[in-house]
């Protein structure tokens, strides 16, 4: 019986470890999100402000590349974010002298890391209007 009990009071700890863990997980993801929030708020304030200097053409191009970020599905944003890893680690392996001493990759870069996922993904998403904006600059 002693030892039925001091199980169920180990099982009792772990489970509120495991609270407790999940507990600031979602603390940080919640104050994450806000920061995000905060960000979006502060870009689109900065698109209001600079679509209206554009030429007519470029300024259809914005607005209809923003309509089109604002679409953006969770499905894509991992491709996305996917291919612009595996286009990281492709350029970064092929590079002479790139490679880490111990023949690994470095932390920073490895696929699961959210600090390169949000590098891919703020290049993704900037590269889409310049990418448009060259088009139409080649065919003035």
């Amino acid at each position: 019986l002693k030892l039925e009990c001091e199980k169920l009071a180990s099982e009792k700890t772990e489970i509120q470890r495991h609270y407790v863990m999940y507990y600031e997980m979602s603390y940080g993801l919640n104050i994450e999100m806000h920061k995000q929030a905060e960000i979006v708020k502060r870009l689109s304030t900065i698109c209001a402000q600079i679509i209206p200097l554009l030429t007519q053409e470029h300024q259809q191009q914005v607005v209809q590349a923003v309509e089109r970020a604002k679409q953006v599905t969770m499905g894509e944003l991992n491709t996305a974010i996917g291919q612009q890893l595996q286009h990281l680690s492709h350029h970064l392996t092929s590079v002479p002298g790139n490679s880490h001493p111990s023949g690994t990759q470095p932390a920073g870069l490895m696929a699961g890391s959210a600090t390169s996922g949000l590098l891919a993904l703020t290049g993704t998403l900037g590269n889409q209007p310049q990418l448009s904006t060259k088009e139409e600059q080649g065919k003035i």
